[in-house]
């Protein structure tokens, strides 16, 4: 168990906060980035979590019985319902009703709460610089802005190469380090395993787990309102041309992984599948039921000459605090304490954990399941620092815009490639929706 930050420490970084604040006691941040709490007082710590991460909050009212914690269960805002930014929008209107801690299971949520006033600067006297030190490289750039952080990663969701060690020790081939590499596996498995698969196309999280992962430039969020948009640019074409042959040859899924097509037709021929890190218990155990001791993992492959390897990344999930909580001290405790608890994010958390201490706590318990051929450790930590950071998180669905925009022609036999200048036009047209400015290189 976590040891809890003493009284007198967390009283002590209050005094700091307190310090830090403008001086117009508004009880909200302002646009300097300034913090004014609200007033301090005693009461129930108000919880809101999705189903998994109610397994978190039940665990740390047993572990601090003299917490009065209410817990209340909404979606997560799962699948970009909105539903927090509306909640939100409403007790703004009210003055009243703001949780204290809130779990998304969304990465973008920064955008919209740091100007609605509802999120904390966590790194401005909250929470000591030696604690936040404990996050993987980037794990929190999703909740910074202007330099300042206001939310806390829950869990990576970095891409890797999974793959069948079995069937790859039969046939005889290497695991591919290169894309080329990867391309010409695939389609060597094309002509000697007809029906088997290197990968899948077919999901909105496409582009985030190959065109990410190929530093293709079609959501660098510039600023808080600035986004700059290239998709077909040559590190977008070059893996658009690479699923394409693939799709053409055969070896490459157009289904969504999660579809009863795909479970009935293609789960028990998968050779590759590039996929984010939950792919391992979530998708090869639960749902795919792969036996035990063929499932292993290696690092995403890379373009030769790039000298910075780099990852894509498939969800995962953030922890915000309110600006007007009035139970600071508990609340920044509960939110170190699910964030970094071995108990939790080591032991109990489905996906790889954030912080690095609790990540290696998660991969042990990995190891020691007998699941996965050979170490899957080494990869997924090697992937966790290296996610492109040119890949931003703005207001708009970026799983929505590509759902909307390339599925259907993929659907109907266009290539990637020759979607990509939709693609582009799509997220121009949505990012201006939400406010952003819209620029080119």
């Amino acid at each position: 168990m976590r040891e809890r930050p003493r009284p007198a420490v967390l009283a002590g970084l209050l005094a700091v906060v307190l310090a830090a604040g403008c001086s117009t006691g508004s009880g909200s941040p302002t646009a300097q980035n300034t913090f004014s709490p609200a007033p301090q007082t005693d009461g129930p710590l108000t919880v809101w979590v999705d189903s998994t991460r109610m397994a978190a909050a039940q665990l740390y009212q047993k572990q601090h019985p003299e917490v009065k914690l209410d817990i209340v269960g909404y979606d997560g805002d799962a699948n970009g319902s909105n539903y927090l930014q509306t909640k939100v929008s409403l007790f703004n209107r009210t003055g009243e009703g703001w949780p204290d801690v809130v779990f998304s299971s969304q990465n973008n949520e920064v955008s919209w709460a740091r100007q609605a006033n509802f999120t904390a600067p966590l790194d401005k006297g909250l929470i000591p610089q030696s604690v936040l030190d404990g996050w993987a490289p980037g794990a929190n750039d999703p909740c910074t802005v202007d330099g300042t952080l206001y939310c806390l990663r829950n869990d990576l969701s970095q891409t890797v190469l999974w793959y069948n060690a079995a069937l790859m020790q039969q046939w005889g081939y290497r695991v591919p380090s290169t894309w080329p590499e990867y391309q010409a596996l695939g389609r060597k498995v094309a002509t000697e395993h007809p029906g088997y698969l290197v990968g899948a196309a077919g999901d909105t999280f496409t582009p985030e787990i190959y065109l990410w992962a190929s530093k293709c430039g079609a959501n660098r969020i510039t600023g808080p309102k600035t986004v700059t948009v290239t998709a077909t640019e040559p590190n977008c074409t070059r893996m658009a041309q690479l699923l394409d042959t693939l799709i053409a040859a055969g070896s490459m899924s157009t289904s969504s992984v999660f579809s009863s097509d795909f479970d009935k037709n293609s789960a028990d021929k998968i050779l590759l599948m590039p996929g984010p890190s939950w792919y391992g218990g979530s998708l090869f155990k639960e749902s795919f039921k792969t036996p035990a001791g063929q499932v292993a993992a290696a690092p995403m492959p890379q373009w030769p000459g790039d000298p910075a390897p780099s990852a894509g990344n498939v969800g995962g999930g953030t922890w915000l605090l309110s600006a007007h909580s009035h139970h600071l001290k508990a609340a920044t405790d509960f939110l170190t304490w699910v964030t970094t608890s071995d108990d939790y994010q080591g032991k109990l958390a489905p996906g790889y954990p954030a912080h690095k201490q609790a990540a290696k706590t998660w991969l042990a318990n990995q190891a020691s399941s007998g699941y996965y051929a050979g170490d899957i450790a080494g990869p997924l930590q090697a992937a966790a620092g290296q996610v492109w950071s040119g890949w931003g998180y703005g207001q708009f669905s970026q799983e929505a815009i590509w759902a909307a925009t390339v599925t259907p022609g993929l659907t109907a036999g266009k290539s990637i490639e020759s979607l990509l200048p939709a693609w582009q036009s799509a997220i121009e047209n949505h990012a201006r929706s939400t406010g952003y400015e819209v620029k080119q290189q």
